[in-house]
């Protein structure tokens, strides 16, 4: 495996990929790789011949009060889970490679910049998108791998892909969980015992979402109240949003017949996860 911390040696190693193999996968991550990380690699070696992934924790993405300098870094770690899932090419750049002295260029998805996390983060979904891209044009990978668990993130880059008219296809992974539902999440590692199980209301909020819209219920109002009423029995956790939103534009539906993604975000203790499910049209759901 190379492991690549220059953009034009990463790029000149990625267009030799594509030419000898065609078809060239990618992976983006901010590294503390889990399972669900795991899956977006076996994905991607699964449908290319070959595979790139990029370890980069992106300052741009965070505000000014957030967990940047705490972010799980295990590189080392990372390092020999990616060797040994058999890929051949690891991006790791600095922030200074990323992000030049005097860049001032963002990607702004305008309409979805404020939606869901976009609005508890002013700038995260800038961050996002800005990054993503520098990512795409240095890659220029086929195919690119992004979790269900980061809807909203995958709304954005979507999007952008489109209006940028990237020549590439963006494939969405299910969420990937801990045996009792907790979606896999680097800042689960953040937790103690006690919070630990304390983050399991978000999955049960989503179950509870499920099991109505499973029996009938297509108003969004009442699936949100439902949800609400789960976290008040956990009120050591502090509720962020719960929204039932269109999937791709991310804006607020009333009845959920035509299908929506349900999306919450809250803090335990101190740290802030996300999660959410898809409810489809028929009037089954999955989680994802």
């Amino acid at each position: 495996m190379k492991i690549i911390n220059s953009i034009d040696q990463m790029r000149a190693l990625c267009r030799a990929a594509r030419t000898n193999e065609q078809r060239l996968g990618f992976v983006p991550t901010m590294g503390a790789l889990h399972a669900g990380h795991l899956a977006l690699v076996r994905a991607a070696r699964a449908q290319c011949p070959a595979t790139a992934v990029s370890i980069f924790v992106n300052p741009t993405q965070f505000g000014p009060n957030e967990d940047f300098a705490k972010y799980p870094r295990t590189l080392e770690g990372d390092q020999k889970m990616i060797e040994a899932e058999g890929i051949s090419l690891l991006f790791v750049p600095t922030v200074e490679e990323m992000y030049p002295p005097g860049a001032a260029t963002f990607v702004n998805v305008e309409g979805l910049n404020d939606k869901l996390c976009g609005r508890s983060r002013p700038g995260h979904f800038r961050g996002v998108a800005t990054v993503v891209a520098k990512l795409f044009h240095i890659v220029e990978p086929d195919v690119a791998y992004f979790g269900q668990k980061d809807a909203a993130q995958v709304a954005v880059i979507r999007k952008m892909v489109r209006d940028l008219a990237f020549p590439l296809e963006i494939v969405v992974i299910p969420t990937v969980r801990e045996t009792d539902g907790l979606a896999m999440s680097s800042r689960n590692a953040y937790l103690n015992p006690s919070e630990r199980k304390q983050a399991l209301v978000l999955y049960r909020a989503l179950c509870r979402v499920q099991t109505l819209a499973d029996q009938g219920e297509r108003a969004a109002r009442q699936l949100i109240e439902a949800a609400k009423n789960v976290f008040r029995d956990e009120p050591a956790v502090r509720l962020d949003y719960v929204e039932i939103v269109n999937q791709e534009t991310l804006e607020p539906v009333n009845d959920v017949s035509q299908g929506a993604l349900v999306a919450v975000a809250a803090f335990v203790g101190s740290t802030r996860l996300i999660d959410n499910i898809v409810l489809l049209g028929t009037g089954h759901t999955r989680i994802a």
